[in-house]
């Protein structure tokens, strides 16, 4: 499970207007807390429709679960598992968080790739243990790893694998298109004015009644109190990185987010944050982003229309801290309140 990085987020100025009131749920959905906050007529409306939206987030959850054994992922993934299975119909959910992190994938020249499965699997084993792979091991599994090794098929919407045993990993795209799924379902209730956080990923609909947006806090890759505010209207943000989330082994700090390059954890301290228009976008570029070389991070971000990105990278002579072209556009330079 990854921890979010997002500390805080809340609506700027006043709670509503006198025909529309704040509402706030949480539950446990996914390995984490999914919260959603929204603007209502009345508190049966509010409940009706945080019903319905989490009733989503679980038909989602059997879609693309790699822990439950009986979710399409899983039973796409195990029908490979000793031969290569023809062309699978799979649900319209499933082809499109697989065909948006495909487009990411070639984008970003596989940093971000959701065949990674079995070297995720690998690395849970290492973080467990604290020990590296074994090399033999580590290379069989590189072998099923690859997203040229996955087809998709638009006309018929199915998927196959080049290699047996490859398994898919939705943890780096599937979160953010949940909160996505969150504000859609809403919608469809009636419900405009929403925020959606599942773990470190947040997707806002129109903003607070008198308000020009949402309000989020970025903490900083130390810790420390948040040094960036973002202010968020019909759009998404994700962060990922080391804070919490990584393991010493022999001197040598990894993340839990995985190269598959090198099928180990990230090394070298870095926290992204980046903003796009939707949540699916915003979880899959964050990974791509930790992992690419600066320059070509930032390239990434700024050829993608109306996403932006904030890179902060640990180093002997402390933080350094990168802004993506349209980072400004999204800051919010208003007072920070305070603490509380």
């Amino acid at each position: 499970m990854r921890l979010p990085l997002l500390l805080a987020f809340f609506a700027l100025g006043v709670e509503g207007l006198a025909d529309e009131q704040r509402f706030e749920f949480r539950e446990p959905h996914m390995g984490t807390t999914v919260r959603i906050v929204l603007y209502a007529r009345d508190k049966s409306e509010a409940e009706s429709a945080a019903k319905a939206a989490f009733a989503r987030v679980v038909e989602l959850n059997r879609i693309m679960s790699d822990y439950d054994p009986d979710s399409e992922l899983s039973r796409l993934c195990q029908a490979n598992r000793e031969s290569i299975a023809p062309p699978t119909p799979v649900s319209p959910e499933l082809f499109h968080v697989l065909k948006t992190g495909q487009e990411i994938a070639r984008r970003s020249d596989g940093a971000f790739d959701m065949t990674i499965g079995p070297l995720v699997r690998l690395w849970r084993i290492s973080r467990r243990t604290q020990r590296l792979p074994d090399p033999a091991t580590l290379a069989e599994a590189k072998a099923r790893v690859g997203f040229d090794k996955l087809v998709l098929k638009d006309a018929e919407r199915t998927v196959q694998f080049r290699v047996p045993g490859m398994q898919l990993d939705l943890g780096g795209i599937g979160k953010g298109y949940t909160a996505d799924e969150i504000l859609e379902t809403l919608k469809r209730v009636g419900i405009k004015r929403a925020l959606a956080a599942v773990g470190g990923d947040i997707a806002v609909a129109d903003a607070p009644p008198g308000q020009t947006g949402w309000r989020v806090d970025v903490a900083s890759i130390s810790g420390d109190k948040p040094q960036y505010s973002l202010r968020l209207a019909n759009a998404a943000v994700s962060t990922t990185g080391d804070k919490e989330q990584f393991v010493e082994i022999n001197g040598t700090r990894y993340s839990h987010v995985v190269d598959p390059r090198t099928g180990l954890g990230q090394t070298g301290r870095r926290s992204v944050t980046v903003v796009a228009r939707r949540g699916i976008h915003a979880d899959a570029m964050t990974k791509a982003a930790a992992l690419l070389d600066l320059e070509r991070a930032l390239r990434l971000i700024d050829e993608t229309p109306d996403a932006a990105a904030l890179i902060v990278l640990r180093t002997e002579a402390g933080d350094e801290v990168h802004q993506s072209r349209r980072l400004q556009n999204y800051l919010d330079p208003s007072p920070k309140p305070p603490s509380d």
